[in-house]
């Protein structure tokens, strides 16, 4: 009887066991997921200087070209953010994928800068679509329900995705014949891959609707008056985080090449690799660091990350570029991690969802009007100029965020304890 008891027991263990390694590697599908769609995000950025000579248009209509990607965004975003909560992850995320799919065949096929700018949008979309469904279906599917580890794994996909989508596509294009061709035809075959691979992975959502006319697709934006004072630290700093972000991704190919004479492609894709891998690991390394600390402390580096950039163009140094990349990114990620969770932290649990949803729209803005400010600046006053306004911007907000967040904590610790 014991024996049987003992046998039993060891059974149930060993099924246990078995269905925590089969959700692991169904979070692991949706990590690759996550990181195909960002891929996609920073594919383009070592091939503008070719894309410029090939079909002709200047650093104003690259800087366009980056920019509309919000477009993307902000569609769903404004419609289409809540989509996985009611026809499931796996549909939302496949449905992604897709959309990304034929993003990738627009660049492939492309004839000018209009592909590229309908692409980019395209591939906005998909990327705000997928990276919501993803985020929430990681969450999911973490087998011990640990949401700060499953925050971890879905950052670090985002980022090492931004990471591989540089450094593969400089390879590939400086070293392999079409290189506007090739690098596209290797990421339409990995995202089929990853899409079957994420094709077995269970859904989550137990009540789904049945038909179009049951979506709900009314945006929900704002923030409560009684944290909006709080709420501007984190949005402040979550802005600089993405300005420098979209630096990296869409003007670090003009510095390269015209300030530094750079023109080999594939440095230009190991810059943008260095400034997301470094941000990958900082947000990994630093999951112990608490929300504040970790926005406080990402602001801070904003300064040192800035002032590196300006001071490799102005004295033509690679060398402090490759190490102003690794400070602003350990800036970008801690500026993100902590910003966010600074926000979930202060937004009231019945409004969390459009709280947050304000926030993103705040990471979509300074991803995107920065780098289309400076593209309109460099063509009238040049890109030194140009590249020093917006180091003074970005600082000046990262300041705003040290500033208004240390304020903003001190009226939380002041602020009455309820009865």
């Amino acid at each position: 009887m014991c024996a049987d008891r003992v046998f039993a027991q060891g059974l149930v263990a060993a099924q246990g066991i078995r269905a925590t390694g089969k959700r692991s590697k169904d979070m692991l599908a949706a990590a690759f997921a996550i990181a195909a769609l960002y891929v996609g995000s920073t594919v383009l950025t070592p091939l503008y200087p070719i894309y410029r000579d090939a079909f002709g248009f200047s650093q104003l209509t690259v800087t366009v070209i980056y920019a509309v990607y919000v477009v993307g965004n902000l569609a769903v975003l404004f419609a289409f953010g809540r989509l996985s909560d009611q026809i499931g992850r796996r549909a939302a995320s496949q449905i992604a994928l897709g959309i990304t799919l034929l993003s990738a065949m627009l660049f492939l096929f492309a004839q000018g800068a209009g592909w590229l700018i309908v692409a980019r949008a395209v591939n906005g979309f998909a990327a705000g679509l997928g990276a919501g469904a993803l985020t929430a279906w990681i969450a999911e599917l973490e087998p011990r329900k640990d949401r700060a580890r499953a925050s971890v794994i879905a950052s670090a996909g985002n980022l090492a995705g931004l990471a591989v989508g540089g450094i593969l596509a400089g390879l590939l294009a400086q070293y392999l014949p079409a290189p506007l061709r090739t690098v596209f035809v290797v990421y339409i075959v990995t995202l089929i891959a990853v899409a079957l691979f994420l094709s077995k992975a269970p859904e989550t959502v137990k009540h789904r609707v049945q038909s179009l006319a049951e979506l709900d697709l009314h945006p929900r934006l704002g923030v409560p008056s009684e944290i909006r004072f709080q709420f501007l630290a984190p949005a402040c700093s979550a802005f600089a985080a993405f300005a420098l972000g979209g630096f990296f991704a869409a003007l670090i190919p003009g510095l390269l090449t015209q300030e530094l004479a750079f023109s080999n492609v594939a440095v230009i894709g190991a810059i943008v690799a260095l400034f997301f891998g470094v941000a990958c690991l900082s947000s990994a390394l630093t999951r112990a660091v608490s929300s504040w600390v970790g926005m406080f402390t990402g602001a801070a580096l904003v300064f040192p990350g800035v002032a590196l950039l300006i001071c490799a163009e102005t004295y033509k140094s690679m060398t402090l570029l490759l190490v102003a990349s690794a400070v602003a990114g350990a800036a970008m990620a801690l500026s993100y991690r902590g910003s966010l969770q600074v926000v979930n932290e202060i937004a009231p649990s019945d409004r969390r969802a459009e709280v947050v949803s304000t926030y993103l729209l705040m990471c979509y803005l300074g991803n995107s009007v920065p780098v289309l400010g400076v593209g309109l600046l460099s063509s009238a006053l040049g890109a030194p100029i140009a590249h020093r306004i917006f180091a003074a911007v970005v600082a000046a907000l990262a300041l705003t965020s040290l500033l208004v967040g240390t304020a903003g904590r001190r009226r939380m610790a002041h602020k009455p304890s309820p009865a």
